[in-house]
């Protein structure tokens, strides 16, 4: 045998091994995704997460169970059990938290300290059942004034209306009748608001699904809501108080409604009615089914988005990022992946950022599409290459990222693809894009720190979707972008 040749077979495999060990001790990008075990037996279908003063996570289970669990002990104890479906949680204090379930919103209480909840109150109930099994309820969420806001989903179109039901009954719209979702019982696709002395008012009205609330830091509020009827792709909405957001069932329960059926009146003129939102997500692009958003405001410990707006996804094993402007006087902006798998499962249904920064997600998926589980995603100090803001101007936009661009990056009008199109608002379940087209880039501007990039398009329209994809574009460190699509709502113009 030949010797030397056995030596430096056995040096390069031995200087192979130990660079697989390094790599496997390094991070390998800027976020980290870990997997929390949870206790035996429990189903880990997760309809609400929070945390507790003293960072201890809370977790609500769709069978029943709201647990504590102790990240540094690696150690889960039983709050409370026998809820219905409870997917929304908010924190009061360590012994108390209120829990959004099917039935009610429910005070739970720990009045004698041992850890469990032996108070449970009913804060309120006063919104209809059906009993169809689609009138999932989501939040609380709380506003400046001490005020909380709920969210009812609309009913099934292929479920049924029981003959035993809870408050006013309408059956201007029943299932199938024509297939969509409907509100047979009162308040189903509204947001409500729970003053502080214990009362509820409609807020506002025209959701499908709208499986996710926030409330921001000037106290606007913010719903997210799923693709299908009369919703032709996903959405973001800025929800203020009295307006209507599309979906025409929920109109049955406005004050004063003498029309009849919703649904039948025609499409121009709900169009004229409905407010717009103010970020679409491209179906099977962006999302198909978003969830819970969360504001980033850990100044920093999380990376670079601080301010930004993450959500969830159910369909994907992603989450959203959204960067969010001001034109003419109202909120419209850009969306993009931020995490796209790295270990991320999908069922991305309640996010919640930890005292330390890391951002905690749990996952369902209920008899849909989804995962299981709850996962924590932490940054590892690497800051990332991506796009960091997207804004209009009134010939183009202006992209911002977190890296300068290579010196060596050739740009070309070809590394640079845009299209544009648009949803169109029906009863038909989702929407095909409409109107697509590429779009040319005209002229390419770059800032002296590499940092900002201006792209000069044609004319801009109002009501469409402006889709970019950047294949090309990489830091001076080397590293390509991460998330190479991003699109953005246009519903003004920009002056």
């Amino acid at each position: 045998m030949n010797q030397p040749w056995v030596v430096c077979y056995l040096l390069f495999f031995f200087i192979g091994a130990c660079q697989i060990n390094h790599s496997i001790d390094e991070p390998e990008g800027s976020y980290l995704v870990e997997d929390i075990t949870l206790p035996e037996g429990l189903v880990g279908e997760t309809g609400a997460i929070g945390f507790l003063p003293d960072g201890r996570l809370v977790a609500c289970f769709l069978r029943g169970e709201v647990m504590i669990y102790n990240h540094q002990k690696k150690d889960w104890s039983l709050f409370a059990i026998g809820l219905h479906e409870p997917l929304g949680l908010l924190i009061v204090s360590e012994k108390e938290m209120l829990v959004m379930q099917r039935p009610e919103l429910t005070r739970l209480i720990d009045s004698d300290g041992d850890g469990k909840a032996d108070l449970f109150e009913t804060v309120t109930d006063d919104f209809g059942m059906s009993g169809n099994y689609h009138e999932w309820n989501y939040g609380p969420v709380q506003d400046h004034s001490g005020n909380l806001l709920i969210s009812l989903n609309t009913a099934s179109e292929y479920g049924h209306i029981n003959e035993e039901f809870r408050g006013k009954l309408d059956t201007t719209l029943v299932p199938g009748k024509p297939m969509q979702k409907h509100a047979a019982v009162s308040y189903r696709g509204w947001i409500m608001k729970i003053r502080k002395d214990g009362s509820m008012e409609p807020f506002a009205c025209g959701f499908r699904s709208p499986n996710g609330l926030v409330v921001d830091d000037q106290n606007r509020l913010f719903a997210t809501d799923n693709q299908g009827d009369w919703v032709g792709t996903s959405k973001l909405y800025e929800v203020k108080k009295d307006h209507f957001y599309g979906h025409p069932a929920s109109l049955l329960w406005r004050d004063g409604w003498n029309q009849g059926d919703p649904s039948q009146i025609p499409v121009e003129e709900l169009n004229v009615m409905r407010t717009e939102a103010c970020v679409l997500f491209p179906h099977g692009i962006i999302a198909a089914s978003p969830t819970q958003p969360v504001f980033d405001l850990t100044k920093g410990e999380f990376g670079p988005f601080g301010g930004h707006l993450f959500i969830g996804e159910m369909n994907q094993e992603r989450i959203v990022r959204v960067m969010l402007e001001e034109v003419g006087g109202e909120l419209q902006g850009a969306c993009l992946p931020f995490l796209d798998r790295h270990g991320l499962t999908k069922g991305s249904n309640r996010l919640a950022f930890a005292p330390d920064g890391s951002l905690w997600v749990g996952h369902a998926e209920h008899f849909f599409i989804g995962g299981l589980g709850i996962q924590r995603i932490k940054y590892t100090g690497k800051t990332p290459m991506d796009i960091y803001s997207m804004h209009l101007r009134s010939d183009g936009f202006e992209l911002t990222f977190t890296q300068p661009i290579a010196d060596t990056t050739i740009l070309r009008a070809d590394l640079f693809q845009f299209r544009h199109y648009y949803y169109t608002y029906h009863l038909k379940y989702g929407s095909d894009q409409y109107d697509v087209q590429e779009i040319p880039v005209l002229a390419i501007d770059i800032s002296v720190d590499r940092k900002k990039l201006f792209l000069k398009i044609p004319l801009i329209k109002t009501g469409y979707i402006y889709e970019l994809t950047l294949p090309g574009v990489y830091s001076q460190s080397g590293v390509y972008l991460e998330n190479k699509v991003i699109c953005y709502t246009v519903n003004k113009l920009s002056e």
